[in-house]
């Protein structure tokens, strides 16, 4: 399927906001409330439309720390890490990735002691970097058109 022009906007609107009705996104589009269905159900099957998920403020539940952690792991190790790293709840992102390390996460944690516990479960994995991030520069940016 390629997606034509009113497939983009429809996407523009749900990457904004996914609650929004199909009779909302029919008005901004200019098309009915039933063609919008359809054309969702049709990204859907076919992918372009991975999920739908609310996000959740960590500081606001709690958590007073997040985290980029990268890890570059020892040998025969990384099969291992693949497995445990979907274990710990405090990973809210996890991609392998090129480069010198294999891993980037993502956490959430705590404190400061939460931390150093968390990578002294990591550092039998490999060698870990660690960055504290102090905002978010760009958030949830939306997908666009191939230019």
């Amino acid at each position: 399927m390629s997606l034509d022009q009113l497939n983009w906007k429809i996407l523009k609107c749900l990457q904004g906001n996914a609650r929004l009705s199909n009779a909302e996104i029919g008005r901004q589009v200019g098309i009915s409330s039933p063609a919008v269905s359809e054309r969702i159900k049709k990204m859907e099957d076919l992918g372009i439309i991975q999920d739908y998920h609310t996000s959740v403020s960590p500081f606001e539940v709690g958590y007073q720390l997040k985290a980029l952690i990268t890890i570059r792991a020892f040998m025969g190790m990384l099969k291992p890490f693949l497995e445990k790293v979907k274990t710990f709840d405090e990973v809210i992102n996890c991609y392998r990735i090129t480069g010198n390390e294999n891993i980037v996460m993502e956490v959430v944690l705590k404190n400061q002691k939460h931390l150093e516990f968390f990578i002294d479960q990591l550092i039998v994995y490999g060698e870990t970097k660690t960055q504290i991030v102090l905002s978010h520069v760009i958030k949830h940016n939306p997908v666009k058109p191939l230019k």
